[in-house]
């Protein structure tokens, strides 16, 4: 098996010059900020190529990037469909786009159809699916509600400590202050992984990557944090990926909730100090002594 380990031209922070303007004094410094460049995902099978998403990301991580992309959207369903990916060395493209280019080759002889893919199309590091997506889509898909394992809970106090071991895991964010990120925890509270990207659902792409090549899927008995909102599309990620409880230091979305309560995802936000609300799946945060209402 080969090319599985990606080298990007780019590193995940720019230098900048900028004017800094305090108490009424402009002063000229230059400062790092998050990179954000575009990143084109290609299947290559039986000696087709078809372009499948275009996505605006933070270069570093583009294979688990590529790969966490195709497993969420049902384009592949085990690391053995990868046979190799690799950044792009067609003639076609220019050099400095190369390492803007993934190329996916599949094991299998021919393409997956595209038909129902929601992202086939450009998209921007904020937006994702834009709202196409539904839960009837993902019912004609087919995917399956999580285990209700009475054995896959987190304390509650595990749950609030986990927000400020993802800030401390975030290198670049630490430099920058401008990406989001996304975390695997296991139900003690020990951090996995992590993986930062300008856009939420790379991030989270990039984690379900990891964990598609490292063969840790499904990920069963543990917890997903996300550094901002709860959206439809980041329940569905954790959901595909088998992980039963995904938490936002923010707001969910009514579709994030909706989706979470179908398909039994425990979705908790506003992670928050000692605080937090759980929307769904409640079973699976132990919280001792509950106040009546």
């Amino acid at each position: 098996m080969r090319g599985f380990v990606d080298a990007p031209r780019g590193g995940p922070s720019t230098e900048v010059r900028l004017t800094a303007y305090d108490g009424g004094v402009a002063r000229p410094r230059f400062d790092r900020v998050a990179t954000e460049e575009p990143l084109e995902i290609r299947l290559r099978a039986g000696g087709s190529t078809q372009s499948v998403a275009i996505t605006m990301r933070t270069p570093g991580n583009d294979f688990e990037l590529a790969a966490g992309f195709l497993y969420a959207e049902g384009l592949v369903d085990e690391r053995a469909a990868l046979r190799g990916i690799t950044y792009c060395l067609d003639r076609d493209v220019e050099a400095e786009q190369r390492y803007n280019v993934v190329s996916v080759e599949l094991a299998g002889g021919e393409l997956p159809s595209l038909a129902g893919i929601e992202r086939h199309f450009a998209t921007t590091s904020a937006c994702g699916v834009c709202g196409k997506a539904s839960l009837d889509a993902l019912r004609a898909r087919g995917l399956a509600a999580l285990p209700s394992d009475s054995d896959a809970s987190l304390e509650a106090g595990t749950l609030v400590a986990l927000p400020d071991a993802l800030r401390a895991a975030q290198g670049v964010f630490a430099t920058t202050g401008g990406l989001h990120a996304a975390a695997l925890f296991d139900l003690a509270g020990t951090l996995v992984a992590v993986r930062e990207d300008v856009g939420r659902h790379n991030a989270l792409d990039k984690l379900i990557g990891w964990a598609l090549m490292a063969g840790r899927l499904p990920l069963t008995r543990t917890a997903i944090l996300v550094s901002g909102r709860a959206s439809f599309e980041l329940a569905q990620k954790a959901i595909v990926a088998g992980a039963p409880i995904l938490a936002a230091v923010s707001a969910p979305s009514s579709l994030a909730i909706a989706v979470a309560r179908e398909f039994g995802l425990t979705l908790a936000g506003f992670v928050r100090g000692a605080r937090f609300n759980v929307y769904t799946g409640e079973r699976r945060i132990l919280a001792g002594a509950r106040a009546s209402e």
